[in-house]
């Protein structure tokens, strides 16, 4: 956050108080102290200073009933005293910075370097410029005007620099918009729920004003500070502000603290806000993260903020995640700081993702050849020039001659760094941001918002879906169906006649007031749409009844309002009910009790008759109704729920903090079955997951009948297959040992087949994740995606690979923990998810594909030319252009392809999956020998060709040839061609298909083509191009033609027969399991083993050392195997997947072993 924008912040509130301060009872001061005060000292503190929490809302003019009158100016001057509820984020990087970082590229500062050194030399005249005696390569042919444009080369290389510079910033800079854009879109997404003029409404975070009532429920993450005024059960997490693990449980007269980024557990009620945004609790924290020094003595002044203060540092990664309420967080992007922060708090969740591994690893790979490429070019160039001049023309070195010898070397320094700059893909980081980013934006249509980059890409290697089925795989609208009421099942809605006035009163008292107040049902938004459902589905579904039995739920709670309930047990998952105790007029107490039928029978000793009179109901009764209603009901797909109550007497009053005793002895009044239809697309999308490799599992918390029919109507199961459906218990039953431990290897006989996992807790759910995660049963590494909606989900939200929550029915905490938002909480958006992730993959390979192909023809071009004519045929300017083409722009055409369903008709690749398969490596070293063939022959025998002058040879600052610029632009022309070709990497013939379906690609094919002509007839020196003829140019057009020719031959040849071709870029174990893991696992393996491995390795690394080398010879002899070489590198510690488990103490072994440092990098071992 800048600086400026918060002290701005305070002194603007600071001035308003002392003006303002007397329009409302308490100053903005006053409150801000009094938040930071905790439990008993509160609750003393409100006594001395206010009387009660209603005396604080009077002050604040403001009604616990009402809520704010909500008119315009009094939300205004609200704002004006009390300040916003936004904290001011943190100021982008400027378009400078971003300049001044691409300016750190190693290699651009090398060519800095040279071409000041090249503009200098050319500036300076010594004595003996034009003695005879100095070089021969120097001729007589050079007249003076040419060796005046010497300083051109110089400056084109820094003009090129500057563009390459210029583009890089630029596109880092639309980058982090993009983020902006992203976060405030996360941020409008997040409302809360407050009462205004007595109306419940929802608002956007941001607009909240202190003096504001909020409604809290469970699984909210609070947006402002605020006191308690009533409520029931309200349990919260404090732990994002205190470390503390524990639930804080609050009630008006011991805790009424409610703090800013903590969550609601469980329970629900009504707060005041009393403060927002930067005088919040979260907010205080956040100024002191961001606002550096000043700020911290203002602070200082304000008195101390207690206890959160030593956790202030401990708790910034978690702050980080309670910060989404207020619109703050810097966006965990690949960017910057605030994603490492997040990094170690997530543990190795979001370690680097696995594409951006394989990417780095390979551009070393590149990086280091070219690096070889280039330092020969220089030598062997240096080595010939003095040679020749002194050795074999016996020339003295004159001292006058002394700058025009250097001139030569600073000449061949440029050829070698131009070398580099051409083989360096610094193009790859460049189109996974491009790729991932342009696939962020356009997954937000697809209903997907994407919180973490790397998910994305993730998603496409997904090989498991763990999905929820409430709302996920179903409508999540609820609508009762059968019921069995007084001793008679219906199939359908019974008549309302045909109930006794007895139970249905009962009916309809238990089910309007044991529900939350704020679920209702309301009148459609459109003609004959059906009626909304507002609040919580399920208790939709059951007032649904009600109205369907022709009776009105709103009398009941008018007469019995919310503040007058005397007791609420909210539903949790451990209860599986919810219960609420009323006062009836005669003093005695009646308690409402709902909840799945399976439990609450457990509890029923009676069941109202026929007449409405309670019969006797006993275990061998429940068993029989479980047989004869509720089965039956489940294996339609129906949810069953029962509806009961009991009464107390008024004296003695029962003791209600003992559950047990109070949940027993109930009398059922109905059990329902309540319908959730399967979304229509549902069955559809998951029979493409599964024809693209991905088994999707069903974990719900429903009744395993009732998950088995809806499985069946899915097509997650298919009668007859071999599959499993547990419910939890006996999940947990199996996947434990006798001491109740988790085994792994018992986990790794149930999730193969593992289908439906039923009456899951959410701990079983982040078993069954973390089992599947670390199971080693298949040779690949399962990378499982995990659907969730409540905050009981957050732990195997964040522990899974990729995270989707729920946008409508998810709860801010799972939405937290999540990756992914569904903004539709649609199956079928999971599946556009996938799409995406695949076409991420393989976007980056097309890239690849056709970056490699010009980086291998280029550097051999350069090195080969350099050490046969002493010059190399592309210029340093022309390389840059190149360069510029093929990395930049290429990135920007092939990383924006739309995603086809093709992609769809694969099996994952998994995590060691090579990014360039043997297909690609086929058409890369095919379409490098079409090129550099035709280069050599133009370069050797062009002139004859087209009769022209011959370019080979030429002095030092000669005009530029028409030989070597149709040698530049048949180049560039192949290139532009060949960039059709990359379109397609899995050998497909049509290369033009749906080619107009992407305009982005097209716009770039044509413009390079149209500054191609730019250049070569008006570029002149600075580019050392000639202007060529019609003919020439069709020539060129021609041979780039050819590459689309060439590339149906290469299609031909089956793939299969190139055993000799090396795949490239696949991720090793040793890089995919983090540091922690690996300690973890040490015990997992037994010392023979150990030894067994130990040896395999090290013999493998002795054998990889001397091939590395020899493979180095080799290369420079043939010029072309260089990619066997690197691949070399990269095979090293890829033996199959056991090594994953690789202990620590033998990696020490090795390491010493080998004498090479103890943490080994994963490419050391190639380094020899």
């Amino acid at each position: 956050m800048g600086d400026m924008t918060n002290s701005d912040f305070y002194s603007k509130n600071q001035r308003n108080e002392s003006s303002h301060g007397g329009d409302f009872g308490c100053t903005m001061e006053e409150l801000r102290s009094l938040m930071e005060l905790r439990g008993t000292e509160a609750v003393v503190k409100i006594k001395e200073t206010y009387g009660d929490t209603d005396a604080i809302c009077r002050r604040l003019k403001t009604s616990p009933v009402e809520g704010l009158p909500g008119t315009a100016p009094d939300l205004e001057k609200r704002k004006q005293i009390f300040g916003q509820n936004f904290i001011p984020p943190k100021k982008p990087k400027t378009f400078l910075q971003l300049v001044w970082e691409a300016l750190q590229d190693v290699t651009l500062i090398i060519l800095e370097i040279a071409a000041i050194i090249s503009l200098g030399l050319s500036f300076y005249h010594p004595p003996g410029e034009n003695n005879e005696g100095c070089a021969t390569a120097q001729g007589g042919a050079e007249d003076e005007g040419e060796a005046e444009a010497g300083w051109i080369e110089g400056a084109a290389i820094l003009l090129s620099v500057i563009c390459v510079v210029l583009v890089t910033a630029f596109n880092d800079w639309s980058k982090e918009k993009q983020f902006r854009g992203l976060q405030s879109r996360i941020e409008q997404e997040q409302k809360f729920t407050v009462v205004r003029a007595g109306q419940v409404v929802q608002i956007p975070v941001a607009e909240i004003v202190v003096g504001d009532i909020a409604q809290v429920k469970y699984g909210d993450l609070l947006p402002a500070d605020g006191l308690f005024i009533q409520g029931n059960d309200l349990k919260i997490d404090e732990s994002s502000l205190t470390g503390e693990s524990d639930q804080v449980r609050k009630s008006v007269d011991k805790d009424p603290m409610l703090l800013s980024g903590t969550h609601v557990m469980e329970g629900s009620g009504r707060m005041v806000v009393t403060a927002v945004g930067v005088n919040s609790q979260t907010g205080i924290i956040f100024t002191l993260l961001g606002a550096g020094g000043e700020e911290e003595e203002k602070k200082d002044k304000k008195g101390k903020m207690q206890d959160g203060n030593v956790d202030a540092s401990q708790s910034k990664a978690k702050q980080q995640d309670g910060a989404a309420a207020m619109e703050m967080q810097p966006l965990k992007s690949a960017e910057g700081g605030d994603a490492d922060d997040k990094k170690k708090a997530n543990m190795h969740k979001k370690e680097k993702s696995v594409l951006q591994g394989k990417l780095t690893k390979l551009a070393v790979q590149i990086g280091k050849a070219g690096l070889v490429m280039s330092a020969i070019t220089v030598i062997i160039l240096v080595l010939y020039f003095t040679v020749d001049t002194f050795v074999v023309n016996k020339k003295p070195w004159l001292p006058e001659c002394t700058p025009v010898y250097v001139q030569y070397f600073v000449k061949f320094f440029i050829i070698g760094v131009t070398v580099l700059v051409v083989a360096v893909p610094e193009g790859l980081p460049l189109a996974v941001t491009i790729s991932l980013a342009y696939s962020v934006k356009k997954m937000m249509k697809d209903n997907n918002l994407v919180r973490h980059l790397d998910a994305c890409e993730t998603m496409g290697n997904a090989t498991a879906i763990c999905s929820d089925k409430t709302g996920t795989l179903t409508t999540n609208r609820m609508t009762v169906v059968q019921a069995y009421v007084g001793d008679v099942h219906y199939k359908e809605i019974p008549d309302p006649s045909s109930i006794n006035a007895k139970t249905m009163e009962l009916l309809v008292n238990a089910i309007a007031i044991n529900s939350a107040y704020t679920t209702k049902i309301l009148p459609p938004e459109k003609e004959g749409a059906l009626p909304r459902q507002v609040g919580n589905k399920t208790e939709c579904g059951l007032l649904g009844f009600v109205l369907d039995l022709k009776q009105d739920y709103e009398p009941v709670r008018t007469q019995m309002p919310e503040e007058k309930l005397y007791k609420v047990y909210t539903f949790n998952s451990v209860r599986k009910s919810m219960s609420t105790v009323i006062k009836l007029p005669d003093e005695s107490f009646r308690m409402y009790s709902k909840g799945a039928s399976e439990i609450v029978l457990k509890k029923c000793c009676k069941i109202l008759n026929g007449a409405g009179e309670p019969r006797v109901f006993r275990p061998r009764d429940r068993d029989e109704m479980v047989k004869k209603v509720i089965e039956p009901m489940a294996c339609d797909g129906l949810r069953t729920i029962c509806v009961a109550f009991r009464d107390f007497p008024s004296s003695p009053e029962p003791d209600w903090d003992n559950e047990n005793d109070i949940l027993n002895d109930l009398t059922c009044i109905c059990v329902v079955g309540i319908e959730d239809p399967v979304r229509p697309e549902v069955p559809e999308a998951i029979r493409k997951c599964q024809r693209a490799g991905i088994t999707v599992r069903m974990v719900t918390g429903d009744n395993i009948n009732t998950a088995r029919a809806i499985a069946i109507k899915c097509g997650i199961i298919h009668p007859g297959e071999d599959f499993l459906c547990l419910e939890g218990k006996e999940f947990n039953r199996r996947i434990r040992n006798e001491k109740g431990e988790i085994e792994q290897e018992r986990i790794d006989k149930i999730w193969p087949k593992l289908r439906v996992l039923a009456r899951s807790s959410p701990t079983d759910k982040h078993t069954l994740v973390k089992g599947i995660i670390d199971s080693t049963h298949t040779e690949q590494r399962q990378v499982v995606a995990v659907t969730g909606d409540g905050t009981n989900d957050g732990p195997a939200l964040k522990k899974a690979d990729v995270g989707f929550a729920m946008g409508i029915a998810g709860t801010d905490v799972a939405k937290e923990a999540s990756d992914i938002i569904l903004t539709d909480d649609n199956f079928s958006s999971i599946v556009k998810a996938v799409m995406w992730g695949r076409n991420v993959y393989d976007s980056i390979s097309k890239f690849l594909q056709f970056q490699l192909t010009v980086n291998v023809v280029a550097v051999i071009v350069a090195f080969t030319g350099a050490c046969i004519t002493q010059d190399s045929p592309l210029k340093a300017v022309q390389m840059l252009w190149v360069n510029l083409i093929m990395d930049t722009f290429a990135s920007l055409a092939l990383a924006t392809e739309p995603p086809t369903e093709t992609l769809l008709l694969r099996k994952p690749y998994g995590r060691n999956k090579p990014l360039i398969s043997r297909t690609m490596m086929k058409n890369i070293l095919g379409h490098a020998v079409y090129q550099l063939t035709l280069i050599f022959t133009l370069l050797f025998v062009g002139e004859k060709m087209f009769q022209i002058d011959s370019g080979r040879n030429a002095p030092l600052h000669s005009p530029p040839s028409e030989h070597y610029t149709i040698i530049f632009n048949t180049f560039v022309m192949m290139q532009l061609f060949n960039e059709i070709n990359a379109r397609k990497i899995h050998g497909e013939r049509n290369v033009f298909d749906g080619i107009f379906r992407n305009p982005i690609f097209c716009t770039i094919v044509l413009g390079t083509f149209a500054i191609q002509i730019v250049i070569v007839q008006f570029g002149g020196k600075p580019f050392s191009c000639s202007p060529l003829q019609l003919d020439q140019w069709m020539w060129c057009i021609f041979i780039g033609l050819g590459e689309l020719v060439w590339g149906q031959v290469i299609a031909t040849i089956p793939t299969s027969r190139l055993k000799f071709l090396k795949e490239a870029g696949r991720l090793t174990q040793k890089e995919e399991i983090p540091e922690e893991e690996l300690n973890e696992d040490v015990e997992e393996i037994d010392h023979a083993e150990r030894e067994l491995r130990r040896g395999q390795i090290l013999w493998f690394r002795g054998l990889n050392r001397i091939q590395t080398q020899i493979e180095v010879v080799n290369t420079f002899k043939s010029g072309a195997s260089f990619q066997g070489a690197l691949r070399r590198q990269s095979s090293v510690t890829s033996q199959s997947q056991d090594v994953a488990n690789l202990s620590s103490p033998s990696r020490v072994s090795l390491s010493n072993a080998l004498s090479s440092p103890t943490s080994l990098p994963p490419a050391a071992a190639g380094q020899g």
